[in-house]
């Protein structure tokens, strides 16, 4: 009977045990939680005891149903794209995480529609933002024409963007982003630095802002330093299979010494290439990309990448947050970080 006995779940303690172990009124306790500045410091130090010894865990739900607080961030995610190596998003996700929760908050991931029009993922915020199952939204699509900022500005929604406003220079919501000309301008400057004089570029479609922006850290560089840059530019999709075909043709047409391309996924390509022809990345033709994954960290010779500071970015757009949901504490629209350099084989 008494091993059956140990089996039974023991009730979880209640905020009525919490007053009747330190002699309070359950009001008294409730104060000690919601709001302990109302109580004298002996007697919030004895309910703070009896809620550490009893292991009593406040009833989160109805608190947010008094406070109409969910302590939940909303984050759109969408799977990875076939054909690339950016896996990225899996870095910042796990530092939101952490940093969201060591201020209280919890994060909620929502998919939209998978079907590449912008339009279709507004649905998902709409759900959760007509459930008040979120306090706040992190964006990450902040490309030029994408709703996604403007929907939430209409309806007066929190949110903080990964990413730059592209598209409205004027706007007024919260964003943290990260240099990509400065990244890139290190990558160049690290194969100058090796004796490189043709070194070319391999970038997305112009219509990407973040794309032209990472481009001109090279061109900024290569003019800096005396070095012409026609003929040695290709703007692509970001596929392994373009990074693949780009690099080809270049290599065929402007015979460059060094890549740098606007992702791992591109510079990835360009490996496939050199193996085909019987080059080494590094000794031969050297190959830098953009993003530090983990595909660049385990690939043979190990790929020289452009590493974004995510888990700062997170920490930062955690700040925002809490300067939107609590007592302003300054001016954080803006936050731009500076990316690091890390040096492989490739290069």
């Amino acid at each position: 009977m008494s091993r059956i006995l140990s089996r039974l779940p023991v009730t979880p303690p209640t905020l009525a045990d919490v007053a009747e172990r330190a002699g309070v009124s359950r009001q008294t306790v409730s104060n000690a939680v919601n709001n302990p500045e109302l109580l004298r410091d002996d007697t919030l130090q004895r309910v703070q005891e009896a809620i550490a010894e009893l292991g009593y865990l406040p009833n989160r739900a109805a608190r947010n149903l008094r406070t109409r607080s969910s302590h939940l961030v909303g984050l759109p995610i969408k799977a990875v794209e076939e054909g690339t190596a950016n896996a990225q998003m899996d870095r910042f996700v796990h530092s939101l995480v952490e940093a969201s929760s060591a201020v209280g908050y919890h994060v909620l991931l929502f998919t939209g529609a998978q079907t590449g029009d912008p339009e279709d993922d507004l649905p998902g915020y709409d759900d959760l933002l007509r459930s008040t199952a979120v306090d706040a939204f992190v964006v990450t699509d902040t490309y030029l024409g994408n709703p996604q900022a403007d929907w939430l500005n209409d309806r007066r929604a929190p949110f903080v963007a990964f990413g730059r406003p592209w598209n409205d220079p004027d706007a007024r919501h919260p964003w943290v982003d990260v240099d990509g000309a400065a990244g890139t301008e290190l990558a160049t400057t690290h194969l100058i630095d090796k004796g490189h004089e043709r070194i070319a570029w391999i970038g997305w479609r112009k219509d990407s802002l973040l794309g032209e922006e990472r481009r001109a850290g090279w061109s900024r560089t290569m003019r800096a330093r005396g070095l012409s840059t026609t003929g040695l530019a290709s703007r692509v999709e970001d596929t392994v299979a373009s990074g693949r075909e780009a690099s080809g043709v270049l290599l065929d047409e402007a015979h460059p010494s060094a890549f740098v391309c606007a992702s791992d996924t591109l510079a990835m390509g360009v490996l496939h290439t050199l193996a085909e022809r019987g080059l080494r990345a590094g000794p031969d033709v050297a190959v830098t990309g953009f993003d530090d994954s983990q595909v660049a960290q385990v690939v043979p010779p190990g790929l020289t990448s452009v590493r974004q500071p995510l888990e700062e970015v997170a920490v930062e757009v955690v700040k925002a947050l809490a300067n939107l949901l609590g007592p302003p504490s300054g001016d954080t629209r803006g936050v731009l970080l500076t990316p690091t350099l890390v040096v492989r084989g490739s290069s």
